[in-house]
């Protein structure tokens, strides 16, 4: 009942806090819209009935031939021959008609294009639909700073629980190697690395993941060092705990407190920092729906500049809603509000 009671006081603290609370049902909005893009934004159609058979393109390639066309490559669903296959059959479309990387061929004009009525946000100067693109380019980005965010906290916590845990070499040596480590140019090790390696998603979450966990480090020392040394955990140490037992029923909580404070801010950074390599041109694969692509598209057509007012509305609305819910969880778990 005293843990509830805390947590409900520490939600009351957050929700009184309009700016975090609202932009916690931002940032969920936000996930949820870009989680389902493939439904929303996509040139396959979600269901097709037809002959009495049931077909969901947006799962399962399927050919031509399977609707009575001649060839055995993927149905190109928006080709008026495939159309006129499937006059006859039950078709749901998703909302928005194209996919973040579909070549639209009926512009009147050429590409990019400002807003219109079937383009709300324009078309880049590939041909394809902004408001596509930003869909999956949330995806990316979302995803990224809530997997390296997961991973960074595990390792993070891991590392410092002990150092400070068990203090003495372990700590000493810990910390040295925080300081080498933390010295490394992460921008230089991921150019370096790109000239032989193909980007993607999983391998720049893994570098970044190298250098994003030590920023929780120095927290979670801070507090096991502090205490290690109580009065409850002598007691726990006279009753037979195992050190295991200590540092996960009795030491983590305590130290959890102040590290859930930093997980919004290490999300916002390794968003910021995939936005800046993809910007640079060492992010995703070329083609890829990202925000930095959506940006550096911005400063090479200057005389088009809605793709930079997107672009730049795009990153710093996903920045800020992370930072203000960062500010929120902070004050919630502030010492003054315990």
């Amino acid at each position: 009942m005293k843990m509830q009671s805390l947590l409900a006081r520490r939600w009351g603290i957050f929700k009184n806090n309009r700016r975090a609370y609202y932009s916690l049902w931002i940032f969920i909005f936000l996930l949820v819209i870009s989680s389902s893009a493939n439904f929303i934004a996509n040139d396959k159609p979600i269901f097709i009935a037809k002959d009495s058979k049931f077909y969901f393109p947006i799962f399962i390639k399927y050919s031509e031939k399977v609707f009575g066309g001649d060839f055995e490559t993927e149905a190109r669903y928006k080709d008026p021959e495939v159309l006129s296959l499937l006059k006859d059959a039950f078709i749901v479309w998703p909302l928005i008609p194209y996919s973040y990387d579909t070549i639209i061929e009926d512009l009147e004009t050429p590409a990019p294009v400002i807003w219109s009525k079937n383009h709300l946000l324009g078309v880049d100067d590939q041909a394809r639909d902004v408001l596509a693109r930003l869909l999956y380019a949330y995806r990316v980005s979302l995803w990224f700073g809530i997997l390296l965010s997961f991973f960074s906290v595990v390792i993070g916590v891991s590392v410092g629980a002990l150092q400070g845990f068990y203090g003495g070499k372990i700590d000493l040596l810990g910390q040295r190697f925080v300081e080498i480590w933390s010295g490394v140019p992460l921008l230089f090790l991921i150019i370096i690395l790109s000239s032989f390696v193909t980007p993607s998603f999983w391998w720049i979450l893994a570098i970044v993941l190298l250098f994003s966990w030590m920023s929780l480090v120095g927290v979670v020392r801070a507090e096991f060092l502090r205490n290690r040394n109580m009065e409850y955990i002598k007691i726990a140490r006279v009753l037979g705990a195992r050190d295991f037992q200590i540092i996960f029923k009795h030491l983590l909580p305590n130290a959890m407190v102040a590290t859930i404070t930093y997980i919004p801010f290490i999300a916002s950074g390794s968003i910021a920092t995939l936005v800046s390599l993809d910007f640079l041109g060492f992010g995703m694969p070329v083609g890829s729906a990202s925000l930095g692509e959506l940006l550096q598209q911005g400063k090479n057509n200057i005389s088009d500049p809605f793709l930079a007012i997107v672009g730049f509305f795009a990153t710093s609305l996903l920045l800020g809603v992370l930072v203000f819910i960062g500010e929120g969880v902070r004050d919630a778990f502030h010492a003054k509000s315990r």
